[in-house]
């Protein structure tokens, strides 16, 4: 059979050939026809670049990733982005968000839902980096509302921009538990579980001994749903600790006074959300920028845990104890001076209450 260099290279990578510690030796000499050379640039290239593959082995990925300003110490190569988990560099959806990135500094100024108590580093070299650009960094953006109110001495509602319609009846039930005895369990609108993960996640959740609200869309399950076939121990252990709602109001339920921590999935607005109350997190990102913010809660602002690329029961269990018991006490201090931190960046002086008044400047300047 002729094979060419794309067909050997992904020989090489699919028996971890040219790799130490792998299933096999690592082949450390190659032995080729004359007229058939296509396998020396493959080994040149995996042989002495191995760290630069698009595709990383498990054992790889907790190595550092130095190449990013202000986070050298911080990400490691499973906290990189999700599109960046492929195996062909010329993906559609990797191309695409390199597009845009490249696009992006076309524009004048950079409006961002952060704030400089947060973020300052890396707003810093937002700014090196793109120095014909002025970046506004003007967040919590969904509080700006609710100080406005508060400033006219107007009563504060809440809103919603959730597509999906809210179950305010678990605000009667959280209303009947202990102060702090309750974790928020929400994956957000687009994560999908398999039916294994379901299960993984209940028994966590279950055995963890927690009380626990869950937001669980018949649609975000793979396969169309939870079935009918539910295990007894389930039943009754959610029975005795648990609800479980289709959507629930987030920002309400994060406020409430028994909820003492946050399970996500790590997006932006739950994140900020979760920050601005001052709400301890457990995080499992599944796509996109989830990964490093995720890493960015435990690891840099320490508020909470980070639990990638795993969804086994016990371990999970584990962790809901860890953040409602075992490192509750510190995690809320951090949680509870960051939300201090944001809520001062909103007032009148903060900073981005100045930011966003130099934004609202440069639109006149504009007009």
């Amino acid at each position: 059979m002729l094979v060419g260099g794309p067909q050997f290279r992904r020989l090489m990578v699919s028996s971890d050939a040219m790799t130490d510690g792998g299933a096999r030796p690592r082949v450390s000499c190659l032995i080729m026809d004359g007229m058939l050379s296509f396998p020396i640039p493959v080994a040149e290239e995996m042989g002495k670049n191995e760290d630069k593959l698009t595709f990383w082995k498990s054992k790889e990925m907790d190595l550092m990733v130095t190449s990013v300003p202000g986070m050298e110490k911080i990400l490691r190569r499973r906290d990189l982005p999700s599109f960046f988990r492929v195996e062909d560099a010329n993906d559609v959806v990797l191309q695409s968000i390199i597009e845009q990135s490249k696009r992006t500094r076309q524009a004048v100024g950079l409006i961002i839902n952060t704030f400089e108590d947060l973020e300052g580093p890396i707003l810093d070299q937002i700014g090196k980096h793109n120095a014909n650009q002025n970046p506004y960094s003007i967040g919590p953006l969904h509080t700006h509302l609710k100080e406005l109110q508060k400033a006219k001495g107007m009563e504060s509602s809440h809103h919603s921009s959730s597509f999906w319609k809210e179950d305010d009846s678990c605000i009667a039930w959280l209303d009947s538990q202990p102060p702090d005895s309750v974790i928020y369990v929400s994956f957000g609108s687009v994560a999908t579980l398999t039916r294994d993960e379901l299960m993984e996640f209940w028994y966590a959740l279950v055995n963890s001994g927690k009380k626990f609200l869950w937001v669980v869309r018949a649609d975000s399950i793979v396969g169309g749903g939870i079935g009918n076939e539910i295990p007894v121990e389930l039943e009754e252990g959610t029975k005795l600790r648990g609800l479980m709602v289709e959507w629930a109001p987030q920002e309400l339920v994060l406020r409430h006074k028994s909820v003492g921590a946050f399970f996500t999935h790590s997006g932006w607005n739950s994140t900020i959300e979760s920050i601005v109350i001052g709400v301890p997190m457990l995080c499992w990102p599944y796509f996109a920028d989830q990964m490093v913010n995720s890493r960015f809660v435990s690891e840099v602002w320490k508020i909470g845990l980070d639990v990638k690329d795993s969804c086994d029961r016990l371990l999970i269990e584990s962790m809901v104890r860890e953040v409602m018991e075992v490192k509750r006490d510190e995690l809320l201090e951090k949680a509870r001076g960051m939300a201090n931190m944001a809520n001062k960046a909103i007032c009148e002086g903060g900073s981005s209450h100045v930011n966003l008044n130099r934004l609202i400047q440069f639109f006149k300047s504009t007009a």
